[in-house]
């Protein structure tokens, strides 16, 4: 089994890290980008009425529109998943979603969305952990969702 470091060095994926205490809320996490350089994202786990799961990743500003959301995968209603689901899905603590968090679905039961206004921006999300934040270019991370068999949609 890769780790998230051996899949991104395959992959030729440059990030840049730093370490800071543990952060679990985008509020929480402002401080974080007067020491790395990048756009703060919110990531979010939602599920269906099915018990479909979505990873969402939007602008730090912005406002989950779960209808809009559920339109576009074509969806029953969505609601964010609880505790235990956040655990048992991705085995991740409520405020430490992260897209990388993927590379440990062997099975896929995530369905990752991102905005589309994020496209062509360096991006600053947990590697696996909420006291580090790696900044990432939105393309390589697409890439490597891509090679954990999670390519994205985006909205």
């Amino acid at each position: 089994m890769h780790t998230l470091y051996d899949t991104l060095a395959a992959l030729h994926i440059d990030v840049d890290e730093v370490e800071h205490e543990a952060v679990t809320t985008v509020e929480a996490a402002q401080f974080v980008k007067t020491l790395i350089d990048g756009v703060g994202v919110k990531n979010l786990l939602l599920r269906d009425t099915h018990d479909a799961y979505y990873l969402v990743m939007l602008d730090e500003g912005k406002r989950a529109d779960l209808k809009e959301l559920a339109s576009t995968v074509h969806s029953g209603r969505l609601s964010f998943a609880n505790a235990e689901q956040l655990h048992d899905v991705l085995g991740l603590e409520p405020g430490g979603v992260t897209p990388l968090v993927v590379i440990n679905d062997a099975d896929q039961a995530v369905t990752v969305l991102i905005d589309r206004t994020l496209a062509g921006n360096r991006l600053l999300v947990h590697p696996l952990t909420n006291t580090r934040t790696m900044a990432i270019d939105c393309d390589d991370l697409i890439r490597f969702l891509d090679a954990t068999d999670h390519t994205p949609t985006l909205f």
